[in-house]
């Protein structure tokens, strides 16, 4: 799908389904590809990407008909502004806490390219802009994905106002930092945590806007997230796949052929 689609279809409550990727390899545009994928989820908050390497990826990325969406390193207007700038059709906010940051983000989202004073001016009261300004704007930016992560206690605090703005096609959920903040790291399976996504999920339905959580622990999990009301689907990433399958398949293989331990662990390994 591309951006006006997606953003419509999170909206919507439509299910849009994607994936993350770390591994900048030039032959993952045209593998995922065959698997049907909404779009693509392309990590530069905790990977030591540099411009250059996003825009070369977002670009293979669309030029095979999936949708580039950049986690940019910090909730900062200038840093989404460089990633859509270089070719990603839209950006995931990581640890939003406040409406003030959304706001401050629907500058490089929904209002670009204005800047400086003129964009204050039309965040504050967006009926300053001309008629004809306003129409350019919201085509120019129709395409553009706007996602926030929601992973503190304060994310959640806030949320009401937060989505009301009406900026945001979806939030996400970063399980990892969210327990944490509650107090009960990893405890996926707590009540408090359960009831945090919960309420995350049905706020951000009941303004119209998508709902997820990045997860990587097993499609039933997904399947109940979805029965809670998720419509992004955002399953797992690449590296952690290929390692589930890859345990996966080694362990079948040693309990086929009867080798409990790998050749690699004992002391008697060949070079």
């Amino acid at each position: 799908m591309e951006g006006k689609q997606i953003r419509d279809a999170l909206r919507t409550g439509r299910r849009v389904y994607a994936s993350a990727m770390v591994a900048p390899s030039p032959l993952w545009p045209s593998m995922l590809k065959k698997t049907g994928i909404d779009f693509i989820f392309i990590d530069s908050e905790h990977t030591p990407l540099d411009r250059e390497s996003l825009s070369w990826l977002c670009h293979a990325f669309s030029a095979n008909g999936i949708a580039p969406v950049v986690r940019i390193p910090s909730p900062d207007p200038f840093e989404a502004s460089k990633v859509l700038d270089g070719g990603a059709a839209g950006i995931i906010a990581p640890y939003i806490e406040t409406a003030e940051q959304v706001r401050q983000l629907m500058g490089p989202t929904r209002y670009r390219p204005l800047k400086g004073e003129r964009l204050q001016e039309a965040l504050r009261d967006p009926s300053s802009l001309e008629p004809e300004l306003r129409a350019y704007l919201e085509e120019r930016n129709a395409g553009t994905i706007f996602i926030a992560n929601i992973e503190s206690t304060p994310g959640l605090r806030n949320l009401e106002e937060i989505v009301s703005l009406g900026a945001l096609d979806s939030v996400l959920i970063g399980p990892h930092d969210l327990s944490c903040s509650l107090g009960i790291p990893e405890r996926y399976d707590h009540p408090r945590f359960e009831e945090a996504v919960g309420s995350i999920f049905r706020i951000a339905r009941k303004h119209q806007c998508g709902a997820g959580l990045h997860w990587w622990r097993g499609v039933g999990d997904e399947l109940n997230w979805i029965k809670a009301g998720a419509n992004l689907i955002m399953h797992s990433t690449d590296i952690t796949l290929v390692v589930q399958h890859l345990e996966h398949e080694l362990h079948e293989l040693k309990q086929t052929l009867g080798d409990a331990t790998s050749a690699t662990s004992t002391e008697t390994t060949s070079v």
